[in-house]
């Protein structure tokens, strides 16, 4: 069977990327939902840059490819050290 090649478009906006400090996931049944968010470093304040809601198995299959590439990661540049946690963190709107 012929391997199907997908092509997806990329908007300049998005190519650009979106930086991120903090992360919070949450999940139902049905979903993942996972908040990006930028805290700002001179103040108790930040800006949530990005919401990604995700099915159970593509949570999984994302979950095995993050834990691939942070094994890559350190094979190449040494262990990741972690930083600490931030503060706990609400959301407005």
């Amino acid at each position: 069977m012929e391997e199907k090649k997908i092509e997806i478009k990329v908007d300049e906006g998005v190519a650009l990327g979106q930086y991120s400090n903090l992360a919070a996931i949450r999940h139902s049944r049905e979903e993942f939902i996972f908040d990006f968010a930028f805290l700002f470093p001179d103040g108790p304040m930040g800006k949530l840059v990005a919401r990604l809601i995700l099915s159970p198995a593509h949570v999984k299959r994302f979950l095995g490819a993050l834990e691939g590439n942070v094994g890559r990661y350190e094979e190449n540049f040494g262990p990741i050290t972690p930083s600490e946690a931030p503060p706990p963190v609400g959301f407005i709107h």
